[in-house]
């Protein structure tokens, strides 16, 4: 009975090292759709002219989740008229931050663009985009830097945590 529970007990501490590991995977290719989603919906206000309650529903249409669900969130406030868009695009980053695996670096960046969204002319719209996607390439790098350095190390040390408590408890 005691090598079963040792057994679980390094499995699950190794499950938990992967899963950690998954979130440091899954952060740089996050971020990578960010920048397209903000890209896209450049495009769109840029050379379509389109109102931000479009932008949003093809900026959802063309990405992958969770980015996708952020703007779906945020169009269907606005179209069930939301007031305040610093309000809807606050709701939205945090429904987002806690189903991805961005961090509160992004999540700034993000905030800091959503309170100049919508109320500068075009030309100064794609300012503050060109502004968020800079600031989103300078965290990209540091992310996948995090996911190279830590990744594999994370998935050794929580088998060996399992491993170390078992052998405690022996």
């Amino acid at each position: 009975m005691k090598w079963v529970g040792a057994l679980l007990l390094v499995i699950a501490t190794t499950w938990i090292g992967f899963e950690i590991a998954s979130h440091l995977n899954n952060r740089p290719k996050q971020i990578r759709q960010l920048k397209s989603a903000l890209q896209t919906m450049e495009a769109e206000i840029v050379y379509s002219h389109a109102p931000l309650i479009d932008a949003f529903w093809h900026v959802a249409n063309q990405s992958p989740e969770p980015i996708a669900g952020f703007f779906q969130m945020l169009h269907q406030q606005l179209k069930q008229g939301a007031s305040d868009l610093n309000i809807a695009w606050a709701k939205a980053l945090g429904n987002l931050m806690n189903n991805s695996a961005l961090s509160y670096d992004e999540k700034e960046v993000l905030n800091q663009f959503g309170q100049t969204l919508g109320q500068h002319d075009i030309s100064q719209q794609k300012k503050y985009i060109q502004l968020a996607l800079t600031h989103l390439d300078r965290i990209l790098e540091d992310a996948v830097d995090d996911q190279h350095r830590y990744s594999k190390m994370v998935k050794s040390l929580g088998f060996l945590a399992g491993l170390f408590i078992v052998l405690l408890l022996i």
